[in-house]
């Protein structure tokens, strides 16, 4: 294998590329993607509240991109990927031995306010200079539609900023399909004790406004004032380029347990896999940093080594920074949930997730370390 090109280039493109090389291939490395690599997660966090820069968000300084020796393809986005290559939007075909998809996922809109400004969704950094910039206008009624971990630091960081806040949820509780029915009222408390009010059981129906957005309507008739609207209703793979090329495609990208396509010169990893999990079975997509950061790993070696040879078996962890308290849950969210440590009340504790007594999941809300204490016995 002389040739291997990463189409992605956020994290799990960049481990990718960080990874070849530790992994020992020295070859022609090509990376194509629309952005540089830089820190997602801040972009609904410190980003919006102005505690870091564009500038401190990227993943790693030019001297470190530079020892990557790669041939990088920034702004070009992949067309398609056929035998001869990946085609790039120009019409540029680069030929390689083997590929990584990290092509990652595009945030979901409301297509009832396409046309209307002051309504955003944040996926990338556009999304979040363009929010920051709505932000700094002076106080506004914002209205966050999701009560997912994005829609939440959203709100959290309007709240934070002096914004009025109204988040609206279409489940009856928050993030009950993450972290279970119990952790996820828990959750959602923060933001009524926080001063934002959560609006659940009821979907959004339609938006007011001509030019702009000035409302939006809910399925059980009221309509909720808004100057500002952000849409937090999750994220679809960004699959569409590699309709032709013979790969199967479902929710992501389908990979094996160790990230590889059908074809072993085809890995996939970060948001666009969806991949077996090992002796577990069945098939998930983590959208999270941590498998970005983690399946690179594993799918390098198996595309060096032309067969899957190592699986990715890491319980899925996540954290998420709202209204000033750290929220950590790993594993998988069980009926079985039970307090460990600490008080619900104060809003430190340590619950844990069992399943005929064997560990699941753990789920903590500041307090780090019996968190990563019980995640290690996952």
């Amino acid at each position: 294998m002389r040739a291997v090109a990463v189409v992605g280039t956020s994290l799990a493109g960049l481990r990718s590329a960080q990874e070849l090389r530790a992994q020992g291939f020295d070859g022609r490395l090509v990376m194509i993607g629309a952005e540089p690599p830089y820190d997602r997660p801040q972009l609904s966090k410190d980003f919006l509240l102005g505690k870091v820069s564009v500038e401190d968000l990227a993943l790693v300084e030019q001297a470190g991109l530079d020892d990557l020796a790669a041939e990088w393809h920034l702004g070009a986005r992949a067309e398609r990927l056929t035998g001869d290559g990946v085609t790039l939007g120009d019409g540029t075909t680069i030929a390689a031995d083997g590929y990584v998809i990290a092509t990652g996922a595009v945030a979901r809109t409301l297509g009832a306010a396409r046309n209307l400004k002051g309504v955003h969704t944040l996926r990338t950094l556009d999304d979040a200079v363009a929010l920051k910039r709505d932000l700094a206008t002076g106080p506004a009624a914002v209205v966050v539609i999701g009560a997912g971990f994005i829609g939440a630091e959203v709100a959290s960081a309007c709240r934070l900023l002096g914004h009025d806040v109204t988040v609206i949820e279409a489940m009856a509780v928050p993030l009950a399909s993450v972290v279970g029915p119990e952790m996820g009222a828990v959750c959602g408390g923060l933001h009524a004790e926080n001063g934002a009010r959560l609006l659940t059981g009821v979907p959004v129906a339609g938006f007011a406004g001509t030019d702009r957005v000035t409302g939006v309507r809910l399925a059980d008739g009221r309509e909720i004032a808004a100057d500002l609207v952000v849409a937090g209703v999750g994220a679809r793979p960004a699959t569409e380029w590699l309709t032709g090329s013979g790969l199967a495609v479902d929710d992501g990208v389908l990979v094996d347990s160790g990230c590889v396509t059908a074809n072993p010169r085809v890995i996939a990893v970060g948001d666009v896999a969806r991949y077996h999990r090992h002796q577990r079975g069945g098939r998930l997509r983590a959208e999270h940093w941590t498998a970005a950061n983690e399946q690179p790993g594993v799918a390098v070696a198996n595309l060096l080594a032309g067969a899957t040879v190592t699986h990715f078996a890491r319980p899925g962890y996540f954290w998420s920074d709202q209204y000033g308290r750290r929220i950590q849950f790993a594993g998988v969210a069980t009926e079985d949930v039970r307090i460990v440590e600490g008080d619900v009340t104060a809003k430190r504790f340590v619950a844990a997730y069992y399943r005929e007594d064997a560990l699941t999941g753990v789920f903590a809300i500041d307090s780090p370390r019996p968190f990563t204490r019980l995640r290690r016995s996952l």
